[in-house]
């Protein structure tokens, strides 16, 4: 890097003061322990956001040892040298465990480096014992000075100017094993390597009805091991935080002798790396191989992922996310005071969170104690409520219902097959009724996996369950079918809809031939997964049951919309996927203009919802962004032009422009194109890419396969608690924070701009001040932060 020219003097050169001089406050920035996917888009962030708000920033390379090091490690780093690390894995500042940092004169040795630079301000990247190191050494601070300053090492302004260590933390972990935050930097992606590897071993399992057993990473966390397992749809899953008792092996191959009974060609189990028995014996995936071999004489093979998970360019989420963490670390540093609490950045209810470093270690830790002490469901429950649903949602899933549990009794609710009380899966029976599945409006990948886990829950309460063929259309022309266990396998991770959709809503002259094809196949009860439209038709339906009697019966509307525009939910199933499309495509377009100067648009879906079209420009670090809630004006543009040509004459190579596609109706990204193309009189070229409906393709990603389970999981349950009452009310279910909220129908047009067809309230909006603190150099510092959740 050319600022590397400004590093300090070799160790052991350092002079008494500080090479600096006083004023802007100096922000130290490393990662540390094992490396994670997106840990560069928070080194990013950091520098980018620290620059925007006029402080200076250092790169520490490799972690601690690198603070220990000192000398050419610890270098100024500026906006341009973090360019272009985004999308890439690993970290470009590098990781390292130090040993010697574990002893106090390795921590007296950092001091002295940090001080040469006059850094007093870390924002550390890593994990419980990154961070756990670096609240050490903050203790520490005040008599490591002292014994600087004493040695003649410092001089005594060094020393009083620099009284504290503040440090914030920011959560690197695939594991995604720190209590208190929702997710981590890495876990996402790891998530994603992990879903891929099993859709494709069951694909080569099931040719062979072959059995798997994929041993993941986790040793104290069995997140990894879960959601994996319940994304990819396999059949058993053994975890840390839940040993199964004694007997599991005969357990586990009674439920897959069930599924393959039930249809299934192939058999999966995912087991985490730190599983183990109640005993305390591990539980490897040799192990399991053995014992499915033995009494099953099943072909089974082994297959362990190891480090695959933890490389690879990052996903969607795990750029966006940990830009947003690493804006926000920088602002929490830069406030912070040498009586501050050192604080943990981490994600509560999809938010920003800071939460107490000492604490949140300490919890994560007591999670390893209460599983050796047998306190399981404390240590399941110290995930987060959304792992426990998950836990039971994957049990009801997994396995075919059993006769006892469609005549009410109690069917597996544990994600290794035990019992435990029923929960929103419906993981008991009692109930009876017909139940429809119908999609309608546009196409949004996970459509197939919210029918699939509607109809297999449903089943498992005792209802008869019916799918409706091409949107409320098929209810016209009689296309409905029962649908059992088999007819849904492999639903789970495919993309589009088996269904069919469509997007018409159907005119009120229709409804009196909709509730007579609904009294034919004498339907009880509607679950609509889909997008506006969909909402839309519910809504008509609703309103026109005093003219139709046969309209009078519970409705319940799943979130599926790749625009991410419906009311109620901040997330609609569909949405994660087409923005992972999206920045694909986008990274593509950026490498293709790496070897001459060029601006690109791109064009993103969306309509009049710039969702996409933010968080995708957000995520490949795009350095504008044109939005329909915006708008777009000619005073706007004429500056966007300005800045753009200035850039080009500075050096810049690349200037990527996203645009919702109905940002604006006159300037379109042709006429921007051209624009630009004019303006910049040959200085570049300026191409166009309308990314189309590359972004509604492809399978779901691992979190749309999962919210549509937990989705499904509260749809199912609302139907048969309504049939179990006799009620008929009309409901749309959403994400709100990391909960399922249901809201009733009858109320949706007082939530939606009906002509942007979007929510009043869209929280990502503000989220826009961060666009512009990490793409824009030159940009003011925003009047208001992103709002944090304080512990």
């Amino acid at each position: 890097m050319e600022s590397r020219a400004m590093t300090g003097q070799a160790e052991g050169q350092q002079p008494a003061g500080p090479t600096h001089a006083p004023g802007r406050p100096r922000i130290g920035v490393l990662t540390s322990g094992g490396d994670a996917q997106g840990m560069n888009a928070a080194v990013r962030a950091v520098v980018r956001t620290g620059v925007h708000l006029g402080a200076e920033v250092f790169a520490i390379h490799d972690g601690w040892r690198g603070a220990v090091a000192g000398g050419a490690a610890i270098h100024p780093i500026g906006w341009d040298d973090v360019s272009g690390i985004i999308g890439r894995g690993g970290t470009a500042i590098g990781t390292a465990r130090s040993a010697d940092f574990r002893g106090r004169p390795g921590r007296l040795d950092a001091a002295r480096h940090l001080l040469t630079h006059g850094i007093d301000r870390l924002v550390v990247i890593g994990g419980d014992g990154s961070l756990t190191a670096a609240d050490t050494f903050r203790t520490e601070w005040p008599g490591l000075v002292a014994e600087l300053r004493d040695a003649g090492e410092i001089d005594a302004a060094t020393a009083a100017a620099h009284p504290a260590l503040m440090v914030v933390g920011l959560v690197g972990s695939i594991d995604n094993d720190l209590v208190g935050t929702d997710m981590t930097i890495g876990a996402d992606s790891a998530l994603h390597r992990i879903v891929e590897a099993i859709d494709a071993v069951a694909s080569t399992a099931a040719s062979h009805q072959r059995s798997f057993v994929v041993e993941v990473m986790g040793r104290h966390c069995g997140y990894l091991a879960l959601m994996a397992a319940a994304a990819g749809g396999c059949d058993y899953v053994l975890i840390p935080e839940d040993p199964p008792g004694p007997g599991w092996e005969e357990q586990m191959c009674a439920k897959l002798a069930a599924t393959r009974a039930a249809g299934r060609r192939a058999s999966i189990v995912v087991v985490a790396e730190g599983a183990q028995d109640r005993a305390g014996n591990p539980i490897t995936a040799a192990q399991v191989r053995g014992v499915l071999r033995e009494r099953l004489g099943e072909d089974t093979r082994e297959t362990i992922l190891g480090h695959v998970q933890r490389g690879g360019t990052p996903s969607a989420y795990d750029r966006w996310m940990s830009t947003l963490l690493g804006h926000a670390a920088v602002a929490e540093i830069l406030a912070a005071t040498p009586g501050t609490e050192p604080t943990v950045v981490g994600v509560h209810h999809n938010r920003v969170a800071l939460l107490p470093l000492a604490r949140a270690v300490a919890q994560t830790r007591a999670v390893a104690a209460m599983v050796d002490s047998g306190d399981y469901a404390g240590a399941t429950a110290a995930r987060g409520r959304s792992f426990t649903e998950m836990a039971r949602i994957f049990a009801a899933l997994s396995g075919p219902p059993a006769p006892a549990v469609r005549d009410g009794g109690t069917g597996p609710d544990r994600p290794d097959g035990g019992t435990a009380a029923p929960g929103p899966d419906g993981g008991t029976g009692g109930a009876t009724g017909r139940v429809a599945v119908v999609h309608a409006g546009g196409l949004a990948p996970g459509m197939n996996t919210a029918a699939a886990a509607a109809v297999r829950l449903g089943l498992r309460q005792g209802l008869t369950m019916l799918g409706v063929h091409g949107g409320f259309q098929g209810l016209l022309d009689g296309a409905v079918t029962e649908l059992g266990w088999a007819d849904v396998e492999g639903w789970a991770g495919e993309g589009g809809a088996a269904l069919g959709t469509r997007r018409a809503v159907p005119p009120v002259e229709q409804l009196y031939a909709l509730s007579r094809g609904i009294e034919e196949h004498r339907i009880d009860a509607l679950i609509v997964i889909g997008g506006f439209n969909a909402y839309l038709a519910a809504y008509r339906l609703q309103r026109e049951r005093d003219r139709y009697p046969a309209l009078a019966l519970p409705i319940v509307c799943v979130p599926a919309s790749i625009d991410n525009n419906l009311p109620g939910s901040e997330l609609s199933v569909g949405a994660d996927t087409a923005l992972n499309n999206a920045v694909q495509a986008l990274d593509r377009i950026k490498q293709s203009a790496s070897a001459s100067k060029r601006c690109f648009v791109a064009e993103t879906m969306g309509r009049r919802c710039g969702y996409l079209a933010l968080m995708s420009g957000l995520a490949v670090g795009a350095e504008r962004v044109y939005l329909n809630e915006e708008g777009i004006t000619l005073a706007g543009l004429a500056e966007d032009t300005r800045q753009m040509i200035d850039s080009f004459r500075g050096g810049r190579q690349l200037f990527l422009v996203v645009r919702n596609e109905e940002a604006n109706e006159m300037y379109t990204t042709d006429v921007l194109a051209r624009t630009f193309q004019e303006e910049g009189k040959g200085l570049f070229d300026v191409r166009q890419a309308v990314l189309g409906h590359v972004q509604q393709g492809g399978n779901p990603t691992p979190f749309d396969r999962v919210l549509a389970a937990r989705l499904a999981a509260h749809a199912v349950r609302d139907v048969v608690d309504q049939l179990r009452a006799g009620t008929t009310a009309a409901r749309y279910l959403g994400l709100v924070g990391s909960e399922i909220v249901p809201a009733p129908l009858g109320h949706l047009l007082e939530q939606v701009d009906l002509e942007a067809r979007r929510p009043r309230e869209q929280w990502w909006l503000g989220l826009r001040p961060v666009v512009a603190a990490v793409s824009q150099p030159h940009a003011r510092p925003a009047g208001s932060r992103v709002p944090v959740l304080r512990d």
